[in-house]
């Protein structure tokens, strides 16, 4: 995929003047170690968006929050380093990079994140930047390529039953091929019921303006191929 936006002529420079101008430093607060460019109101970010959606064809503002499986993975990966030291890791469907990121802090020999939304990528350079971390942004759909990586860390991503059944059967081969595959989720109702082991809890606060309630209790497990 072209690094320029899908539809129109605007480029990553571009991209990240719109991700500069929608958004403020803040910290999230499952990994208070980090900072990111995220948006302060809902409603002006998905706006501006939208009208960028409008021009460009890409997808809505998921880059613009730390959502909890991101969190979760985030402080499971800064608890325990071994996960990821020394490894290649792939953060898939990585959102503004937040989990990436802190597996370069913890000592990961190559992080990739990948995003297929041009504005996600442009989230992702200038967060890893911000942070001094060496992530690479992969625009580009990621599944179906075969396995480079020995840990793969995907925060929730069984939202929707589509992409759910799109990227399972990938991730599982990713697992029979040898690479760790951790999977964050805070009670998804596409989550599948087998092949799934449970190796950590967190309690993740959140907003009201993104979910129906103030936390949400996220469960890292363990992919395995089955």
């Amino acid at each position: 995929m072209s690094a320029v936006i899908q539809g129109g002529a605007r480029g990553p420079a571009e991209a990240e003047a719109f991700v500069l101008a929608h958004t403020v430093p803040g910290r999230p607060a499952m990994v208070p170690e980090v900072e990111l460019l995220l948006a302060s109101e809902i409603t002006p970010i998905w706006q501006a968006t939208e009208d960028w959606l409008a021009q460009n064809n890409v997808e809505p503002p998921f880059w613009a929050f730390a959502w909890p499986g991101s969190q979760a993975l985030a402080r499971h990966i800064r608890d325990n380093p071994a996960l990821v030291r020394g490894k290649r890791v792939l953060d898939f469907a990585a959102g503004c990079g937040l989990a990436a990121i802190v597996a370069h802090q913890q000592g990961a020999v190559l992080v990739e994140a990948a995003e297929i939304d041009t504005l996600a990528t442009a989230s992702i350079r200038l967060n890893a930047a911000r942070n001094g971390a060496a992530v690479v942004a992969l625009d580009e759909d990621v599944v179906g390529k075969p396995c480079r990586w020995d840990t793969v860390i995907a925060g929730d991503v069984c939202y929707e039953a589509p992409m759910t059944n799109h990227i399972l059967p990938w991730l599982r081969g990713l697992a029979a091929a040898g690479a760790e595959v951790l999977v964050a989720d805070p009670g998804r109702a596409y989550l599948p019921v087998a092949g799934l082991v449970p190796v950590a809890k967190f309690v993740v606060p959140v907003t009201r303006e993104l979910e129906d309630r103030d936390e949400r209790v996220v469960t890292i497990f363990r992919l395995e191929a089955v």
